[in-house]
C-alpha cells in the first residue's frame, strides 16, 4: 500500500510538474502563487503551512518571486515582527491565468472518474492521514540508531 501511495505521488508530481513549468514556473513558485490567489496574502509561517514547503527553501522561492516583481513583502499590521508576504497586481494576473489552466490539465487527468468516485477517493485518503497523524510517535529502535543495548555478551 505504502509503494503505490508513493508511486501515486510521483505520478502526479511528475504530471503537474511538468505542465507548471510549461507555464514557466517552478512547482514550489506555482505552490506559492496558487495558495496567495486570491487572499490578503499571509505570514510566511502560515503560507509555510498551507504549502508544506520548508522555511529555507520558502525563503528563496519568495525571494525569486520578489524579483520578478509577483510578489511582496510587508510588515503586518498584528505583529510588527511578522513579515506579509502578498501577489502583486502582476502576480494576481499570473494566478488568473496560471491557476485556472493547470486546474483543467489536472481535470484532463481525472475525466475518467465520476465525481462520486473522486469523492470516495478523496475520503479513503483522509482516512489514511488521519491514520498517520493519530499514530503514536515511535521511538528508534537501539538497533537502528547503532546504540548499544547495554546487555553483555556471553
Amino acid at each position: 500500500m505504502l509503494r503505490e501511495l508513493a508511486r501515486c505521488y510521483q505520478a502526479f508530481e511528475a504530471h503537474s510538474g511538468a505542465h507548471v513549468r510549461a507555464l514557466g514556473l517552478t512547482p514550489s513558485q506555482f505552490d506559492i502563487v496558487a495558495t496567495l490567489g486570491d487572499t490578503p496574502g499571509m505570514s510566511f509561517k502560515e503560507l509555510g503551512e498551507k504549502t508544506l514547503i520548508t522555511k529555507g527553501t520558502l525563503t528563496g522561492v519568495v525571494d525569486r518571486l520578489e524579483a520578478q516583481r509577483l510578489v511582496r513583502r510587508s510588515a503586518s499590521a498584528e505583529d510588527g515582527r511578522s513579515m506579509i508576504v502578498s501577489l502583486t497586481p502582476a502576480g494576481e494576473r499570473l494566478y488568473g491565468t496560471v491557476f485556472p489552466a493547470h486546474l483543467a490539465h489536472l481535470r484532463l487527468a481525472l475525466g475518467g472518474l465520476d465525481a462520486a468516485r473522486l469523492q470516495r477517493i478523496e475520503a479513503v485518503l483522509r482516512e489514511l492521514r488521519g491514520a498517520f497523524e493519530s499514530a503514536p510517535a515511535a521511538e528508534p529502535s537501539a538497533a537502528a540508531t547503532g546504540r548499544k543495548t547495554g546487555r553483555k555478551k556471553k
